[in-house]
């Protein structure tokens, strides 16, 4: 099969790297090559999970990792050891709880986009990426270059760059640039756009409503930015983009809300042809709604390759989807050349990114560089930097013990879709620690100006996969619907703090302070209460409308 692509941008092998790309595909079976075609999700302390890769042969895996930093090494050792391909590592280098769990602590994207300094993006982006190496991670499904457009947007929220085009592209082709040139594969997403439909695409397929010349001006924009810049890869994710579908084929009907992952059109007329991606294209979780709505999981394997995508994130059932993509070649369901070009892309990331070259380094001299003062120091000075004070019609910045002692704090906790309780905040020891004393809200707590001197607000939702909506829940606050109604601030100075979701104040436009935090680390959580003490400034930069298009709620 023809292989020209392989010496070019963004693979750009050389003649002994494309030789083993070559003489690895002549050796490997049908069935080995179907292998390749997958990534499978890891996660937890099962001892079984070895056996089974090496069963499986996949082209890799994506890590959730544990805090056990030993386990997490030696695991990821021992897969590259039973790999007879050098596999992929790969994750979501996000920041904030997205962060390696024994790792530097970081911001995420909409973090970065509030400090709004490309140096300290690529700072953190290094950091990010000195530490993923360390572990043995070679893939990053990021950046993310959504749009935050549509503020009801659960899933875009703090995983993207903000709302300006301008914004997005500086910070995220900062990012891409650093992570590949540590060795990283980096992966822009979500092709071909999200952020201008409300909904989430792990739950169902989400909707691109922009016309070709929006769509160009503002995605378009991004991904040829990406791939000029020489992206490794782009995830397909499972979103319609209608109005290119329907630029071609006029009364396309349903068609044209086909997701992208499954969708011919617009991973190889537009992404491989008009834009001239030659890179590898991923295809999201396939387990996600957003597919499994459109057809059955089994069935959209097949889909997602013969219509694009070259690699398939996730199978709940591996044995029995490779054997259904073998059934397909075989059949012609997915012709022998896309089959072909699939995995010869597959192993084109992988010479591109050396693997075949690199060997397993000592444990304890990766183990030390997680995690170092230096760049804890760094991360914590990028992060003292993000928190937003939106409003503060009050006057009330900043706090003190003498006039706030007696602090009322509710909320809701931390909240993560991985978890089935919230965390706790360690804000309300933190203020502890100041002198405060801080009492934390239950429905029995009667709120006077007598017993307190200031109520705050704690919000810990960043962006949450499978939630739908982010929203003031009122209700589960306040106890039950006579507390859902209270609104303390006309008796005792009030506060919210957003750390995370930034849209509060379309539920609560008449509070009189806001906070928009973005990151629910403790780290962050330390750099706000220095703000609320006034030993370092409040950002003052908003990289979303936080008052969501309300008037009323500047006021």
């Amino acid at each position: 099969m023809p292989h020209d692509f392989l010496e070019s941008a963004p693979f750009n092998l050389v003649l002994t790297d494309r030789d083993w790309v070559l003489s690895t595909f002549g050796r490997l079976t049908r069935e080995e090559k179907v292998a390749q075609l997958f990534v499978l999700i890891s996660i937890g302390n099962d001892p079984a999970e070895l056996e089974r890769l090496a069963k499986l042969r996949p082209a890799g895996i994506t890590r959730m990792f544990t805090p056990d930093v030993d386990h997490e090494l030696a695991f990821i050792d021992a897969v590259k050891r039973l790999s007879d391909v050098p596999p992929l590592i790969s994750s979501d280098l996000e920041g904030s709880r997205m962060s390696l769990p024994f790792g530097t602590q970081v911001l995420n994207p909409l973090g970065l986009a509030a400090v709004d300094d490309v140096t300290v993006t690529r700072e953190i982006s290094r950091v990010m990426a000195e530490e993923a190496v360390a572990v043995g991670i070679n893939w990053t499904f990021t950046p993310v270059l959504d749009i935050n457009a549509a503020f009801r947007s659960a899933i875009v929220a703090t995983r993207g760059f903000g709302a300006d085009v301008e914004v997005i592209e500086k910070h995220a082709m900062a990012q891409m640039e650093t992570f590949q040139a540590h060795g990283i594969a980096a992966t822009v997403k979500h092709w071909p756009g999200e952020g201008y439909d409300d909904r989430d695409q792990h739950l169902v397929t989400t909707i691109n409503p922009l016309d070709m010349d929006q769509w160009e001006a503002a995605f378009g924009r991004l991904y040829r930015a990406a791939i000029n810049a020489g992206v490794l890869s782009v995830m397909s994710a499972h979103i319609a983009l209608p109005s290119f579908v329907r630029s071609i084929h006029p009364e396309a009907g349903l068609e044209a809300y086909r997701p992208a992952s499954i969708n011919q059109l617009l991973n190889i007329d537009l992404l491989r042809n008009r834009l001239g991606f030659n890179g590898l294209i991923v295809s999201d979780a396939s387990e996600m709604a957003g597919l499994t709505s459109w057809c059955s999981a089994r069935e959209a394997k097949v889909q997602l390759i013969a219509n694009g995508c070259d690699i398939i994130l996730f199978s709940q059932d591996p044995e029995a989807e490779m054997a259904a993509i073998l059934a397909a070649v075989k059949s012609g369901i997915i012709s022998q050349t896309r089959f072909d070009d699939a995995v010869m892309r597959v192993l084109g990331l992988k010479a591109a990114l050396g693997l075949h070259k690199k060997k397993i380094s000592d444990f304890a001299t990766r183990k030390s560089q997680l995690a170092t003062p230096g760049n804890v120091a760094l991360a914590r000075s990028a992060t003292g930097r993000a928190p937003t004070l939106v409003k503060d019609i009050q006057n009330l910045m900043p706090l003190s013990v003498k006039t706030h002692r007696r602090i009322l704090v509710i909320s809701g906790g931390i909240i993560s879709p991985l978890h089935p309780q919230p965390f706790n905040f360690a804000l309300p020891d933190l203020l502890c620690a100041e002198g405060f004393e801080v009492t934390l809200y239950t429905p029995h707590v009667e709120v006077t100006p007598e017993a307190f001197d200031l109520v705050l607000y704690l919000f810990g939702e960043e962006t949450l996969l499978t939630r739908g909506r982010i929203i003031l829940d009122w209700a589960r606050l306040g106890g039950n619907f006579v507390g859902a109604m209270q609104r303390y601030w006309h008796d005792i100075p009030t506060a919210m703090i957003s750390f995370g979701y930034p849209y509060y104040l379309y539920d609560a436009p008449r509070v009189p302070t806001y906070v928009n935090a973005y990151c629910t680390m403790d780290d962050m959580q330390c750099a706000v209460v220095d703000c609320l003490m006034g030993r370092k400034a409040w950002n003052q930069n908003n990289p979303v409308d936080p008052f969501c298009g309300l008037e009323d709620a500047h006021y």
